[in-house]
C-alpha cells in the first residue's frame, strides 16, 4: 500500500531543506544520514539511500538451493570471461 502525504516546506536561507520531525522518523532518516536527490520535470525527488551492511543484513525474499547458487555462480563467471 503507498502512503501519500503531502507538506509544504520552505527553502532555508542557504538553500537548505529541513523535512519534518514526522518525515524523518516514517522514512528512518538520522543525522548525516546519504539520501538521493533526483529531479524529474518539475519535481524534486528524495530517496533515503541504504548502507550496505543495512542491505546485507535484511532476509532475502528469494530462497535459492545452494547447487542453484552454484551453476548461477560459474554461469556468471563464464559470461564475465567473455
Amino acid at each position: 500500500m503507498i502512503i501519500s502525504e503531502k507538506i509544504i516546506l520552505k527553502i532555508g536561507s542557504k538553500g537548505e531543506i529541513f523535512p519534518p520531525k514526522k518525515i524523518r522518523e516514517k522514512l528512518g532518516l538520522t543525522p548525516n544520514q546519504p539520501i538521493l536527490m533526483t529531479v524529474h520535470r518539475d519535481k524534486l525527488i528524495i530517496r533515503k539511500l541504504h548502507s550496505i551492511d543495512n542491505i546485507l543484513s535484511t532476509p532475502s525474499k528469494v530462497k535459492i538451493s545452494y547447487h542453484a547458487w552454484k551453476q548461477f555462480k560459474e554461469d556468471l563467471t563464464e559470461e564475465i570471461e567473455r
